[in-house]
């Protein structure tokens, strides 16, 4: 089903995870290091990469950040630590989700499940904010429809790509589906459990933490100033809306 790189030092939790995932068809690499794990990247060429944060040598926030320099793999971080400040130091190095352990299977199952939906093509499952698909070749005014331009920013829904005056902006699966979401409907509000519920698919309110952290690195790609947003806009007391107005 699923290529997935397991980067996890603790012997039990590693052969737990990992017999889990094979018992549900996944094809797992696992590294009991940061170094190992990176090497392994390029050799295993995995689907999504579960990372553990406390590794011995390179931390798994230094992994994780050495991982999104070259690439836009789906990232969840496996940690036995649950408190906010780690959650958020992972997520603004760049991970898709946060799972603390123990996790059952089922748990993980569902989590890769939703963070590969936010990087599926057209008709592979991923409603982004693009709305339903029909399937068989898009006519011109699909195609059109498909491409928008907001300023200087353009989002092509077909293909998954954002550019900003002309030049590529690399987005991670959980930005590009955040963006894809807020950008369908152009100045409506949406609270941080509602953007939870549709781009990470999440219902547990004490993660919403994953939006703000995803809403900042959004904005350091897409924004000329983060602290002054044009497109990604926060509405105090509310939420988060997508301009230009």
């Amino acid at each position: 089903m699923t290529r997935v790189l397991l980067i996890e030092d603790d012997p039990a939790v590693r052969k737990g995870v990992d017999l889990a995932l094979r018992r549900r068809g996944h094809e797992v690499e696992a590294a009991a290091s940061g170094e190992t794990g990176l090497l392994a990247l390029e050799r295993f060429r995995p689907e999504l990469v579960l990372l553990d944060l406390m590794l011995p040598g390179m931390s798994g926030l230094e992994v994780c950040r050495r991982i999104r320099e070259t690439q836009q793999i789906p990232i969840i971080i496996l940690s036995a630590r649950g408190d906010d400040i780690d959650m958020v130091v992972g997520l603004e190095a760049g991970a898709d989700d946060y799972v603390v352990k123990p996790a059952s299977g089922e748990v993980l199952q569902a989590r890769m499940r939703a963070v590969l939906r936010r990087v599926a093509g057209p008709g592979e499952g991923d409603g982004a904010g693009a709305g339903a698909r029909e399937t068989g070749p898009p006519g011109p005014s699909a195609a059109a429809s498909a491409m928008q331009t907001y300023g200087a920013l353009t989002i092509d829904r077909s293909a998954l790509l954002v550019s900003k005056n002309g030049r590529d902006v690399v987005l991670a699966p959980s930005e590009l589906k955040l963006l894809l979401f807020l950008s369908d409907s152009p100045g409506q509000v949406f609270s941080r459990q509602q953007l939870l519920e549709q781009v990470w698919e999440h219902s547990f309110y004490g993660d919403v933490r994953l939006v703000d952290a995803c809403v900042m690195r959004l904005r350091a790609k897409i924004e000329d100033d983060s602290r002054a947003p044009t497109y990604v806009q926060t509405v105090r007391g509310f939420g988060y809306r997508f301009g230009p107005l």
